[in-house]
């Protein structure tokens, strides 16, 4: 008997889950439909759509665009009163100031002063060797004594001529030749010690009892800080405005304490490399406060402005070619070329281009140009 193989039954879907799964396709393929025209137009529709929207935001980019007021701060230019001061930098100095050398080879036997302390002129700073000078100097003594009593006999002997004149003077000629020599070795002697030759404020040594030194070889430097002078410099142009007592400002970089000072020598010539006049002031320093070497900022006194044009300094714009600004007038922002004078951190004075009562922008200049209408707005 033959058994028939029975066909696998494939069970098909359930009517209700097929309409679900149908409904979702569609949804799914209205969603892309729908990002698709939405976001990525074709380009003929995109041309029509995009051609309205540009044009309606070509209109309302011009009236709200180029019709749009920029909203900035101005100040109305006004005569000021002008201190005429001119800014440098400047070094303070020592009023005197020498490194103490010898003037002799020898040996230091002593030092006779403290580092950093204060001297008063001619007193002992050190002393070098000198012992055979000192026998140099005993043994030309014997040799001017011998030559004094030379000559004196034959001073008596010429007197009664029994020698010639001249062999009188080849004896005081001898006599004379070593006095001078005794004077130089004083004089040699005297270099062995070493004296102040003002008073002021010792600094470090460089050398110890026992150290053979040559002339030349520096041992202490000697400063005298009561007062102090301040070195600066000034542009050439105001070299007809400065004057000797002129009061001047300075300003200790390190402690930023101001101190008054005044203007005591003026260099005669200009520096033809940089065109900048060379001054210096001086101070009483009768505290100390300031010392040699310190860096200062300086401000130079030259009068009184009473009628000065000063503006921000925010308000200026330099270029290649000057300075500029940008004044209001009728509602709308006008570039002006100005010269500028004297200038500090907060406002420039405004030599040319500006008269009293004019509008200039004070902010907002990077939104502004030639021409831009403005909305002027209150601080």
């Amino acid at each position: 008997m033959q058994v028939k193989e029975q066909e696998p039954v494939v069970a098909e879907p359930r009517p209700g889950r097929r309409i679900l799964w149908i409904v979702i396709s569609l949804a799914l393929l209205a969603a892309l439909v729908f990002v698709k025209i939405r976001y990525f137009p074709s380009p003929t529709e995109g041309g029509k759509g995009g051609g309205k929207g540009a044009g309606a935001g070509g209109k309302g980019g011009g009236a709200g665009g180029a019709g749009a007021k920029i909203p900035v701060t101005a100040y109305v230019v006004q005569p000021t009163r002008l201190a005429d001061v001119v800014a440098a930098t400047g070094s303070v100095i020592a009023d005197e100031s020498v490194v103490i050398q010898s003037e002799i080879a020898g040996k230091i036997t002593s030092l006779n002063f403290k580092e950093g302390q204060p001297v008063r002129k001619g007193q002992l700073l050190f002393t070098i060797n000198a012992a055979d000078v000192q026998a140099q100097l005993r043994k030309q003594e014997y040799n001017i004594k011998l030559y004094q009593d030379q000559e004196k006999r034959e001073r008596t002997l010429l007197e009664k001529e029994y020698i010639s004149r001249q062999e009188y003077e080849q004896s005081n000629n001898a006599l004379l030749t070593a006095q001078a020599d005794l004077q130089a070795l004083r004089v040699t002697l005297d270099k062995a010690n070493v004296r102040a030759p003002f008073d002021g404020v010792l600094g470090l040594r460089s050398v110890s009892v026992g150290a053979y030194v040559s002339p030349g070889t520096s041992i202490v430097t000697l400063s005298r800080i009561q007062p102090v002078k301040v070195d600066f410099s000034i542009p050439g142009r105001y070299a007809q405005s400065v004057r000797a007592g002129d009061p001047i400002r300075i300003t200790d970089e390190a402690t930023t304490k101001e101190y008054r000072a005044k203007v005591y020598a003026i260099n005669p010539q200009i520096d033809p490399a940089s065109r900048t006049l060379a001054i210096r002031a001086v101070y009483a320093n009768a505290n100390r406060e300031l010392r040699p070497g310190a860096f200062v900022r300086v401000n130079l006194e030259l009068g009184q402005i009473t009628d000065a044009l000063q503006v921000p300094t925010e308000a200026v714009i330099p270029n290649a070619s000057g300075y500029t600004v940008f004044t209001v007038k009728n509602g709308k922002a006008k570039v002006q070329p100005v010269k500028i004078g004297i200038r500090s951190e907060q406002v420039i004075q405004i030599i040319d281009g500006l008269a009293v009562g004019d509008t200039i922008v004070r902010t907002g200049i990077l939104q502004v140009k030639a021409d831009s209408p403005v909305k002027v707005q209150t601080q």
